[in-house]
């Protein structure tokens, strides 16, 4: 019904970090001051991008679990102790944003759910989906009549199958979604 796209973290090392120091000593790293303040650090296993930045923060993107997104932080931080980069402590790893997508296995009338969802905004002449901002689970949910889906803004896994879930529950409680 949904998968997960993307899992934002950020972590905080609590020290600040000499960026040149690691593009030295890790191979693979991008850092272009000139153009970004950060340091990329992409790792295949879990296929993450982190982003470290001088002030010890850093910001993962690309995982697709919260579980992965805490294993992609943790390796970058063993690969930097590894290659001599003093880290003390442990990472604040925090989840900022998950996107999910999928579909509703039925076709779903935008212009009557424009009136009967609240907090929904429809304009098919700028996007072709209904936008609707749920208030528990804080999500916003985009809509489109093939009865496809996007999550985003959940910080749990569990907000994003529970938004689905209260979603299609409210969909055909008010006969919005059609299937067959």
């Amino acid at each position: 019904m949904v998968s997960i796209q993307n899992v934002v973290s950020t972590a905080s090392l609590g020290q600040s970090l000499d960026l040149r120091s690691i593009v030295r000593t890790i191979p693979g790293v991008q850092y272009r001051p000139e153009t970004f303040p950060g340091l990329v650090y992409r790792l295949k296993k879990p296929k993450t991008a982190t982003l470290i930045f001088g002030s010890g923060k850093m910001v993962c993107t690309g995982a697709k679990s919260e579980r992965q997104s805490k294993k992609a932080v943790m390796k970058v931080v063993d690969d930097l102790k590894k290659s001599g980069i003093v880290i003390n402590g442990r990472p604040d790893i925090q989840i900022q944003n998950i996107v999910a997508s999928g579909g509703l296995g039925g076709t779903i009338d935008l212009e009557k759910s424009t009136y009967s969802l609240e907090r929904a905004v429809y304009k098919p002449e700028q996007f072709p989906g209904l936008i609707y901002r749920m208030e528990d689970p804080k999500v916003v949910v985009l809509l489109f009549t093939s009865g496809n889906i996007v999550v985003t803004g959940a910080k749990k896994e569990e907000e994003v199958y529970r938004a689905v879930t209260i979603l299609k529950k409210t969909l055909e409680e008010k006969e919005l979604i059609h299937y067959g």
